[in-house]
């Protein structure tokens, strides 16, 4: 499968989008700017990490996402992506809001208490996603009226699925994104193989300020810190189960099983299978 793009635009901003794709590699969300997100996956499954969520997609969950970044990864399930992905999102702006409803956003106080929400499929959002398709396929006939009904009816079943008070509370609450602390974001990411620019990305901040904040924060380096915990982790594992050296060095986030051996070597002066050896023996002993 080729990657593949189709697009439709509503007062020059991308409103409808299906994306075709062959696996890839984890991937920050789609534009950066101020668009609250609703995706659909018609084919394959990815995982969706933001500061405070992880959770995967398919054609039976959709996900409900306010303006802040967050990244889609590939399932570890390869058995599910082996034809590639295919999703479809609707897109929503401040300024295409106000002008369909002639809403001021400002007006409301309502909050939604989630950034990412996972939503299930149900026999409505399917027939939704089914005219969102035809029009994609069949870019001739979303003309402005076109585009303007279908992006109203999906803020009206949005609001009604979320049980929101009006169309305007639901609208105004999706584009106000809450607020996760610093710390709260690196606890939920620690074992996740992200870079120190994924982190500053999921924190909404430069590399330099989020080293800055970091130090503060942990009043250790970023790189130290977390290396430091992932081998702590590690060495739980190692001493509960039977998981091999790999799988683990894998699951608590590191890319290989030489930085995985190096590190842990460096904060327990043995390696991670001469580990497991001493804490086996203790036990017998």
């Amino acid at each position: 499968m080729e990657f593949k793009e189709q697009v439709i635009k509503y007062k020059g901003r991308p409103v409808f989008i299906k994306l075709s794709m062959p696996y890839f590699d984890r991937t920050l969300k789609h534009y950066v700017e101020d668009e609250a997100c609703f995706m659909f996956v018609n084919k394959g499954e990815v995982g969706v990490r933001s500061q405070e969520d992880y959770f995967k997609l398919n054609k039976n969950k959709a996900m409900l996402a306010k303006c802040l970044n967050y990244f889609f990864e590939p399932s570890d399930d390869e058995s599910k992506c082996v034809d590639g992905i295919e999703s479809v999102g609707i897109f929503l702006y401040p300024s295409v809001v106000e002008d369909l409803f002639e809403f001021d956003l400002s007006t409301s106080s309502y909050s939604l208490d989630y950034n990412l929400k996972q939503i299930e499929v149900d026999r409505l959002l399917e027939h939704y996603r089914e005219s969102i398709d035809i029009l994609l396929d069949n870019p001739e006939l979303a003309d402005d009226n076109m585009v303007k009904t279908k992006l109203k009816e999906f803020v009206l079943l949005m609001t009604k699925s979320q049980q929101a008070p009006s169309q305007l509370d639901f609208l105004a609450a999706l584009f106000k994104p809450n607020e996760v602390g610093f710390k709260t974001t690196i606890q939920h990411n620690l074992y996740a193989n992200l870079s120190l620019d994924e982190l500053a990305t999921l924190c909404h901040l430069s590399l330099s300020s989020f080293k800055r904040k970091f130090k503060e924060v942990f009043n250790d380096s970023p790189k130290k810190y977390i290396a430091r915990k992932k081998v702590e982790k590690a060495a739980e594992l190692l001493k509960a189960n039977d998981l091999r050296v790999s799988d683990i060095a894998y699951d608590v986030g590191f890319e290989s099983l030489a930085t995985f051996n190096r590190n842990f070597i460096n904060i327990y002066g043995k390696s991670p299978s001469e580990y497991r050896l001493s804490q086996n023996e203790r036990s017998l002993g």
